[in-house]
């Protein structure tokens, strides 16, 4: 409030009245700023038993409803919290529900050792209790691949909270395998990341089929090693140009 012509805080008393306005506008951000900070340092956490009690209550919203009907109400409902509990940890809905799929499905550790090999690399981040194989209801991951497509705050929270780790992963464990000359010269990383995560996606939610780590092992040493030995078509001897082999008569 103003009062003749300088600035108080009815919280602190009143300023000193040779402080010029500016000052006083200057020490009134201040005092805002400590007090803000204050009070976000005493906000109780949601982390460890209760966060894990969150994202599995999130999970089976999630199945039962679908993302589109599937709201923060709903979840804390489920998960016998307050609302702005949930707000504490997660800025909406589609974070809260991104991390509670990325939990679900195994977060790969960023330091995750090497084990010397492209195949032995594959198994240990996509394989066992937290491999990328773990599975969620095909009511939730199908569910969620749709409204990707429609929901651009959820692609971008998914992209960043789901995708970006796994990728990261992904090309050191490549790019390693490149520098061990376990990849010929010439092969496209790019095109060898995708072989794994496209067919186990195409096996879970488009075949309906289960997608476990012996499945996992059989892509892996029947698709995508082969397919890292493999001379480009652009290096072989006669190889013709795509164009020229699909329009040929």
């Amino acid at each position: 409030m103003k009062r003749n012509g300088s600035v108080s805080l009815v919280t602190l008393g009143p300023v000193d009245p040779m402080m010029s306005r500016k000052q006083a506008a200057r020490a009134a951000v201040s005092v805002g700023s400590a007090v803000s900070a204050v009070v976000a340092n005493r906000r109780p956490r949601v982390e460890g038993d209760r966060e894990t009690e969150i994202l599995d209550a999130a999970v089976r919203v999630l199945a039962d409803v679908g993302y589109d009907r599937l709201t923060m109400d709903t979840v804390a409902l489920e998960a016998r919290a307050s609302k702005a509990t949930l707000y504490r940890r997660w800025q909406n809905k589609a974070t809260l529900v991104v991390d509670a799929v990325s939990r679900a499905k195994g977060i790969p550790p960023p330091d995750m050792p090497s084990t010397g090999s492209l195949r032995g690399d594959l198994l240990v981040s996509w394989c066992g209790r937290e491999g990328w194989s773990s599975t969620l209801p095909m009511s939730v991951m199908g569910g969620l691949m749709t409204a990707l497509h429609t929901d651009e705050v959820l692609g971008a929270a998914f992209r960043e909270i789901f995708l970006r780790p796994r990728q990261a992963l992904a090309r050191r464990v490549f790019e390693n395998a490149l520098e061990r000359g376990e990849i010929a010269d010439g092969v496209d990383l790019d095109l060898m990341m995708s072989l794994l995560p496209a067919i186990c996606v195409h096996q879970e939610f488009v075949l309906n089929r289960t997608l476990d780590d012996a499945f996992v092992e059989r892509v892996i040493d029947t698709v995508v090693l082969p397919a890292c030995h493999a001379q480009p078509a652009a290096t072989q001897t006669g190889a013709k140009p795509v164009r020229n082999v699909r329009s040929a008569k």
